[in-house]
């Protein structure tokens, strides 16, 4: 595997480039000024809101692409590069069919902020680690002057076991997604990170074949099916596996990190046989 010609490196967040602290590794940073060196571009794609990328990679966030809410929008250098809004008359109808389902906490998911209404001590303090601009309100449904962008739900049970039978049925008419072994993200049905992905491959004239994608969970499959290498973690869901071309270590053991060493020896190696 030769991976010399990538100009493309993208990235989930959690259980990918994050270890399961919730870290990014000083060393993924050294890499990343190597990378910028070599004039490849990095993207963070993640289910997590825009704001909360941004603090995990403040101070690189003016030289990278961000994908948030599993693809609900892209910006780079705070700049818009794509949106796609959940549309309200969708969250008026979910939320309170939501409300109904046990062990379901629900996220309003806006482009200002997220919101709440519960009142678990427990969901709230595990909420906070994902979303960094949030309030809690009384009714979600009276949320106004904001652009939704999805809503996730939480799940102390699991999100496969407890949340994803609810909301099979309507797979046909909006985006469900099992994003981690807790959440389940609901958006439009276009809204995915392939399909931000594929809009920002077409922008910087890059193709799969010029991509590296990293990914862990089900959210992730559509943009690994847009790289001719794509990783799996080795803590990735067993759908994760089977799509990705190739498996790197697991998030804790810096999976990515040795992947993008070996991408950066490639580009040398190249240059000094051009010499």
């Amino acid at each position: 595997m030769n991976l010399s010609q990538v100009k493309l490196v993208v990235t989930d967040m959690d259980g990918t480039l994050l270890n399961s602290k919730g870290q990014v590794s000083e060393e993924f940073f050294t890499l990343f000024k190597m990378l910028q060196k070599h004039n490849v571009h990095f993207i963070a794609a993640s289910g997590r809101q825009y704001h909360s990328i941004v603090s995990k990679l403040n101070t690189i966030k003016e030289n990278i692409t961000i994908i948030a809410e599993n693809g609900g929008i892209a910006k780079r250098n705070n700049t818009h590069l794509h949106a796609n809004y959940f549309p309200n008359s969708d969250v008026q109808k979910i939320i309170p069919f939501l409300r109904n389902i046990n062990d379901a906490h629900i996220v309003l998911c806006g482009e200002k902020a997220a919101y709440i209404e519960s009142k678990d001590e427990a969901f709230i303090t595990m909420f906070k680690e994902y979303y960094t601009e949030y309030k809690v309100v009384e009714n979600l449904t009276e949320v106004n002057n904001d652009n939704f962008l999805k809503i996730a739900v939480y799940s102390f049970g699991g999100a496969e076991e407890n949340l994803y039978p609810h909301f099979k049925q309507f797979e046909d008419i909006i985006q469900v997604k099992i994003s981690g072994n807790n959440w389940m993200d609901l958006s439009h049905i276009d809204t995915n990170k392939g399909y931000a992905l594929q809009k920002i491959q077409h922008e910087l004239d890059v193709l799969p074949s010029e991509t590296i994608v990293f990914g862990d969970y089900n959210n992730d499959l559509e943009m690994l099916q847009l790289s001719e290498f794509s990783f799996a973690m080795q803590n990735a869901h067993p759908n994760v596996k089977q799509t990705a071309k190739y498996e790197t270590k697991s998030n804790d053991d810096g999976g990515v990190e040795f992947i993008l060493k070996k991408l950066i020896e490639d580009k040398e190696s190249l240059i000094s046989s051009d010499c």
